[in-house]
């Protein structure tokens, strides 16, 4: 009895401690998204997001516009290309415009970002009172051959659509080959969502008249701004 009693008597002393230790070292939980081939019913859900995107948005009187420079470590960059690279710097410029106080959007932001090697155009919806979904992203990708302005006026069509939802996990639609996916991957039943994306952000291109003002705003810190002609003696 007395033996029963001890055992009883250090389970219970060792209770708090295993306690303390899972608090100290939470479980982690990963979540890996299909973003080659998401689910009919995640395409339900980009579809009816990307419908719900004003073609003529209600403006609100509130905009923004800014340019920088941005340091990129080589760990960022790493992992984005999944290459070695050094370190670089990004120079970017975006747009953001304020919908109407009775729009369910809040606002949208348009970017375009510039490094040695790529060109990243980005437009972001958020949603003014978020419950499931938290914002709407599209992006695509291009080669630093050209300049933005040439960029621009080709129309880039879009390779990510995202969806950031509130408690869940996000649900993205990406452009794969067999080189990215590491398979052959057959995305003919998304080509609806991309080219609902693509007439999205299209449509913003020229609403936001990024064309004029992101080459404008990007020439102010070095990118793709024309040498200065020679003065007169």
């Amino acid at each position: 009895m007395r033996k029963a009693w001890l055992c009883v008597a250090a389970l219970a002393a060792l209770v708090p401690a295993l306690l303390a230790a899972q608090e100290k070292n939470p479980p982690v939980r990963v979540n890996v998204l299909d973003v080659c081939t998401p689910s009919a019913e995640e395409q339900k859900e980009l579809s009816a997001a990307l419908n719900r995107i004003p073609s003529k948005p209600p403006w609100g009187e509130d905009f923004e516009v800014a340019r920088g420079r941005s340091s990129l470590a080589a760990g960022a960059v790493q992992m984005e290309r999944g290459t070695s690279s050094p370190a670089v710097s990004s120079k970017w410029a975006r747009i953001r415009r304020e919908f109407a106080n009775d729009s369910p959007w809040a606002n949208v932001q348009y970017s375009f970002s510039v490094d040695a090697g790529s060109m990243v155009e980005t437009l972001v919806f958020r949603i003014r009172e978020p419950k499931d979904l938290l914002q709407v992203s599209i992006e695509d990708t291009m080669a630093a051959v050209m300049s933005p302005a040439a960029a621009l006026a080709t129309n880039t069509p879009p390779e990510r659509i995202q969806l950031e939802r509130f408690g869940r996990p996000s649900v993205v639609l990406a452009r794969c080959t067999a080189a990215s996916a590491g398979r052959n991957v057959d995305q003919a039943a998304y080509e609806p969502l991309f080219a609902s994306a693509a007439r999205v952000l299209a449509n913003y291109r020229e609403l936001l008249n990024a064309r004029k003002t992101i080459p404008d705003e990007l020439a102010r810190v070095g990118v793709g701004a024309s040498a200065k002609p020679a003065q007169r003696r």
